[in-house]
């Protein structure tokens, strides 16, 4: 379904579910920091969760989260705490935002916690190793709620470029379109602007295959290839990520919108994606193991995903050579240059989506 955008006040918002009014995101890294002051500045009581106690005293006391978002103050009304069961005290909404490898242990940790009747949204990007599950079918099966139930943030949302107030995007996407709409009022700002569609398999799709696309971007530019190269891997990307979701049962439209084109064109192109900047380290000659020190011990989503993307597309029959590719540079110490090398000398075919 294409997306679709309305003010907060659209009349289609079903007087049968309240409004969102109080918020507990949980994690407290720069994405998850971002959306909780996406929703205060909509009007949202927010409460995050932070695993070290000294992040949540800060982002409440100082109202700032430095570690992750330096030199952006937070609003009065969001607050932190690093109790889960205190942050899980009865809100309207549950946001999600750990990494994705990570959301089945912690999720399970929070199950008992989460209130019965409460929205649960996931920013998590990505494929789970071993399981090959979404993220909203993990958080059905741990939270054991319906998949068609959980609210799936997707779109280019490079958080210290939100966070600093610039304008973007994002689509909310739910099987229950009634859903989508209260978050979507929930997060409506002068700075962030919420569409929403129905259609959760492609943009959760797009939203994972889109940073091992980065990946590959990054290493092109480390080999210092220039604009036509990177505009060509995010084509073909869009492209294998297309057949993959097509497969799975996506609406081809997704990926013309801004889970899709949006979200690859913002992480494959800025110096502030981990994984476009994971890529061009990789590119230049350096270890995984030294890409992940550089960039503060964490490893980009897209090292782990290209590696249940590929699975997953082998699974379903598709063919994916640029997530293969990355596959072999991460998990297998191929040579970045002789896999470009290979990706070029590929049988020659017509092109298509």
């Amino acid at each position: 379904m294409p997306e679709r955008a309305e003010h907060p006040d659209a009349a289609e918002t079903p007087s049968q579910r309240p409004a969102v009014r109080t918020v507990t995101v949980l994690g407290a890294g720069s994405w998850g920091t971002t959306f909780a002051k996406i929703l205060a500045d909509a009007g949202r009581d927010v409460t995050m969760w932070a695993r070290r106690p000294e992040v949540a005293a800060e982002i409440t006391e100082q109202h700032t989260n430095s570690g992750y978002l330096p030199g952006v103050v937070l609003p009065d009304n969001l607050t932190a705490t690093s109790d889960a069961a205190a942050a899980l005290d009865g809100p309207d909404a549950v946001v999600l935002a750990v990494p994705s490898q990570s959301l089945r242990a912690n999720l399970g940790r929070w199950r008992e916690l989460l209130p019965s009747d409460t929205i649960l949204v996931s920013l998590a990007k990505g494929v789970e190793l071993g399981t090959l599950k979404r993220m909203s079918e993990v958080i059905g099966e741990i939270a054991g709620v319906a998949e068609d139930s959980v609210v799936v943030v997707a779109g280019p949302n490079l958080a210290k470029e939100i966070a600093a107030g610039q304008p973007a995007a994002g689509v909310f996407a739910c099987g229950d379109h009634d859903r989508a709409v209260v978050v979507q009022e929930a997060a409506f700002t002068s700075y962030f602007r919420p569409y929403t569609n129905t259609d959760v398999v492609g943009s959760e799709l797009a939203g994972a295959c889109k940073n091992v696309v980065a990946l590959s971007c990054g290493i092109a530019a480390g080999l210092g290839f220039g604009a036509n190269t990177v505009a060509t891997l995010i084509t073909r990307g869009l492209a294998e990520t297309a057949r993959l979701g097509a497969k799975l049962g996506a609406d081809p439209m997704t990926f013309a919108g801004l889970a899709g084109v949006g979200d690859m064109v913002a992480t494959c192109a800025s110096p502030l994606s981990r994984n476009r900047t994971f890529g061009e380290r990789i590119g230049r000659g350096e270890t995984i193991e030294q890409a992940q020190e550089a960039v503060g011990g964490q490893v980009a989503e897209g090292v782990m995903s290209c590696r249940s993307i590929r699975d997953l597309a082998a699974r379903a029959g598709v063919d994916m050579p640029i997530t293969d590719a990355m596959y072999r540079v991460c998990h297998e110490g191929n040579d970045p240059a002789t896999v470009g090398a290979e990706l070029l000398g590929r049988e020659q075919k017509p092109e298509r989506m």
